[in-house]
């Protein structure tokens, strides 16, 4: 599973410059959602860190995606919330577990190509929404106001509040050192993306994000001097901290065999399964679709990657992971080209757990509020959104939907609210494909294409209704591979009829028939 040549770290200077810079920015994007997700899961710090970990060494090396980053996601957050509080934590755990198991059986059984069914629409509406998602729920970060939950991307939060409250909050309660810190910050990110720096090959070495962040503790200590109040713990990251590798590893929670006997722990352990891996699917694909070199990821060995994450990070005593489509845009942006930016970002957290946490507590959140910001501005430009306009209602109207659907809900209700418009759209789309309609004066022209099934009845009976008196019909059945009998009674039912409205049927019988019947100069499709 892991020899073929296409999904190997390529080891070159440009590669790993590239992907050294992406990984401090995946670093720093998930260092936040890691913490911010356990405290939104009710489970410790500690439990989501080691699943930022485990989902970038572990899933990294095993995934076939070269782009994809997985750690814990926000969107199972209230199922994991749910199975704690009924299960309790190390039967949890378990389940984390048995879901690993689970995810490497549908690898196996070849289930990946469930993500082939995704209308692209609904797949660039996922990456718009998160893009919006991610402005919004940082504005208040942003300005300062840091009395939220981190990691939380629900529009209804769980303390009643939702994102449009809270930012009316902020904008009422700014912390205005912090927010002074976030536009620094956002100016360093708006430089770096100059053609100056861009086409200076010194320059360009350093991490635009990593500057942020240097840039961000710089003022909070230098706060006195610049003639501030220094920031206060809540408007800094907030790690936890082990003195040595010893208090680390005895703060580790492992589960609980006894779980096995539980029934209500297979429940749980199913449906963590299910909604990780279509989690995890939507990702890659919506990764891909942003990957420059666009490269195609082996669904099947994405399952089997992220049952092996789960495995191991429930045995460690961490939370279920996925690969996150946050963490995973964060990447493209930031300049990843392989497998390493992942791994390495993974390699980050874990030495930030062990040794950095004393640095990693001086960092503002407004400083990482500007880096999610920018790179949601980067998902959600008009240009993706005039892009689909112009396409027109059958693209646009499924993404947009399901953009609000997002928005307004949660990432997999907004993606089935999606999917299902985009169905709709789909099988509205093969009612009219499967007959043409042409006209010209006073002539018809019907042709029956690939399979007229049952559900082209009410097309059919419709265009036929709308047919002149006083016509001549031309119908065509001879390219059809199937025709419906409800179909075939219609069409019957209308030739008897026809005489009455000074119709003239003709019917092709053999599809080598020469066909002078429209006239191509007044010729018009229907």
């Amino acid at each position: 599973m892991l020899n073929n040549p296409s999904n190997q770290i390529t080891l070159n200077t440009k590669n790993l410059a590239s992907d050294f810079s992406a990984s401090i920015v995946v670093f720093l994007v998930a260092l936040p959602l890691c913490l911010g997700v356990a405290q939104a899961s009710s489970a410790s710090a500690l439990a989501g860190l080691i699943a930022g970990i485990v989902g970038g060494i572990i899933i990294g090396w095993l995934s076939g995606s070269s782009l994809s980053v997985s750690g814990p996601a926000a969107g199972l957050t209230a199922i994991v919330a749910g199975a704690i509080g009924n299960l309790g934590f190390e039967t949890f755990l378990m389940s984390v577990v048995i879901a690993g198991v689970l995810q490497i059986t549908l690898g196996y059984l070849k289930a990946g190509f469930v993500g082939d069914f995704i209308p692209n629409a609904v797949i660039k509406a996922m990456l718009a929404a998160i893009g919006i998602i991610l402005i919004l729920k940082q504005i208040p970060h942003f300005l300062g106001y840091d009395f939220i939950p981190d990691g939380v991307m629900e529009f209804q939060q769980a303390d009643k509040k939702n994102t449009f409250t809270e930012i009316i909050a902020a904008v009422n309660d700014m912390h205005a050192f912090a927010f002074i810190i976030a536009l620094s910050c956002m100016l360093i990110l708006i430089i770096f993306e100059t053609s100056i720096i861009k086409n200076n090959k010194w320059l360009r070495l350093f991490p635009a994000p990593l500057l942020v962040v240097v840039a961000g503790i710089s003022m909070h200590l230098n706060a006195e001097q610049l003639g501030f109040t220094p920031l206060q713990p809540e408007h800094l990251v907030q790690m936890p901290v082990f003195e040595n590798i010893a208090a680390l590893w005895s703060g580790l929670s492992v589960p609980s065999w006894s779980g096995l006997l539980e029934p209500s722990m297979y429940v749980s352990a199913f449906t963590l399964a299910i909604v990780a891996s279509l989690e995890s699917l939507l990702s890659i694909e919506a990764v891909d679709k942003l990957d420059p070199e666009k490269r195609i990821s082996p669904t099947n060995r994405e399952l089997k990657a992220q049952g092996v994450g789960n495995m191991v990070s429930g045995l460690l005593g961490g939370l279920p992971v996925t690969s996150v489509i946050v963490r995973s845009s964060a990447n493209v942006n930031a300049g990843g080209k392989s497998k390493a930016s992942a791994i390495m970002h993974g390699v980050w957290l874990l030495l930030s757990l062990l040794f950095l946490t004393q640095f990693i507590n001086l960092i503002p959140k407004a400083s990482l509020a500007a880096i999610l910001i920018y790179t949601g501005y980067k998902l959600s430009s008009i240009k993706i959104i005039r892009e689909y306009y112009v396409k027109g209602s059958d693209q646009f109207v499924p993404f947009s939907v399901t953009i609000i659907s997002i928005l307004f809900t949660d990432l997999l209700t907004g993606i089935v609210i999606g999917i299902l418009v985009g169905l709709f759209f789909v099988v509205k789309s093969n009612f009219r494909s499967a007959i043409l309609v042409m006209k010209d004066d006073v002539r018809y022209l019907i042709r029956f294409k690939r399979e007229v099934s049952f559900l082209n009845k009410s097309f059919i009976r419709k265009t036929f209704e709308k047919i002149p008196d006083n016509t001549a019909v031309l119908i065509d059945p001879t390219r059809a591979n199937f025709i419906d009998k409800d179909v075939i009674d219609i069409v019957n039912d209308f030739i008897v009829n026809a005489s009455t409205r000074g119709i003239r049927v003709y019917i092709k019988r053999n599809p080598g028939e020469k066909e002078i019947f429209i006239d191509p100069e007044k010729r018009e499709i229907i």
